[in-house]
């Protein structure tokens, strides 16, 4: 809902949207409509949310416990919180369904309200998340590219979907070339949080790619990315510039404000890219992210390739 963004909203409310402003690409910009931009504020602070809650990274004190209904001895429980949001969801869909029905009890679960109504989004892509989250808890390395691809589909494809859905622009060639880009902004985020990761005793890197490097274990734990980790991560980042070209179509398949939002998603994740490689894949020595202008820059870029489409 609308009024979830007020200066007068819950901290939690605030905490997780203030987020949206360090990611690589434009949440929910300015030129959209205002129920376009509270559908989208909606879904990533859901998803922000469920992935605070995977992480451990929920604000200190117990807040959203609280506004879950989860116990005071359960407020650091990672499980019982993810389990806390799937039943929230489930309220979410029932109060969309049946008037009068008892609504979420998560405030930025209760802003998805007005976007579930208006565009009859199922449960899908928000228990999708939840899973991903749940798998964070148990399994902390992946294998080869292609397990690394089924985590994705978990953590990065409901958001694309979720945005196709409210904007109306849902199709099966665009969620494929959704799916694409949304694979490659989360892999671009594990690229920039290794060190970050690496502290939470996972590592999204596929151990296949570390090893055809010669990467140990130890270097991981490094200060300073060494030759052979920056050529994993100069491997991955490759695969995801070939993914975010999936973003080019998708662009040309879309009308007016909504090429923009879209471009400005690809832009943001190729302009990321762009700063992993001016860092020399050094990504042990803090996170490189792109500066507005290097987005505006690769958005723009974006937009007239999509020009030349057909």
């Amino acid at each position: 809902m609308v009024t979830a963004w007020t200066p007068t909203a819950q901290a939690p409310v605030r905490g997780v949207l203030d987020q949206a402003a360090a990611e690589n690409f434009p949440v929910a910009p300015a030129f959209l409509p205002a129920a376009g931009r509270a559908a989208l504020l909606a879904v990533y602070g859901y998803a922000r949310l469920v992935d605070d809650i995977g992480d451990g990274d929920l604000a200190p004190g117990g807040a959203d416990a609280r506004l879950f209904g989860v116990p005071p001895e359960h407020a650091e429980d990672r499980p019982a919180l993810l389990d806390a949001a799937e039943a929230d969801v489930h309220r979410l869909l029932d109060a969309a369904r049946w008037p009068g029905a008892p609504g979420p009890r998560h405030p930025l679960v209760r802003a998805l309200l007005p976007a579930v109504r208006a565009h009859a989004l199922t449960a899908e892509p928000f228990l999708a998340l939840i899973e991903a989250g749940r798998l964070d808890q148990h399994r902390h390395t992946y294998t080869t590219w292609e397990e690394l691809l089924g985590y994705c589909a978990l953590s990065a494809h409901p958001v694309g979907r979720l945005v196709l859905a409210v904007t109306g622009t849902a199709s099966p060639e665009r969620v494929r070339r959704s799916d694409a880009v949304c694979t490659a902004l989360q892999v671009v985020e594990h690229l920039q949080d290794v060190a970050e990761d690496r502290a939470r005793g996972r590592v999204y890197l596929p151990a296949e790619d570390l090893a055809r490097f010669g990467v140990r274990e130890a270097d991981l734990d490094a200060p300073v990315t060494c030759a052979a980790l920056r050529s994993v991560v100069a491997c991955l980042a490759e695969r995801s510039f070939a993914l975010l070209d999936e973003g080019t179509g998708l662009v040309a398949s879309v009308p007016g404000r909504l090429r923009l939002l879209l471009a400005g998603y690809a832009g943001g994740g190729r302009a990321a890219l762009r700063a992993l490689a001016a860092a020399r894949y050094d990504v042990l020595a803090g996170p490189p992210t792109a500066a507005r202008p290097a987005v505006l820059r690769e958005t723009a870029a974006v937009l007239m390739a999509a020009r030349r489409v057909r």
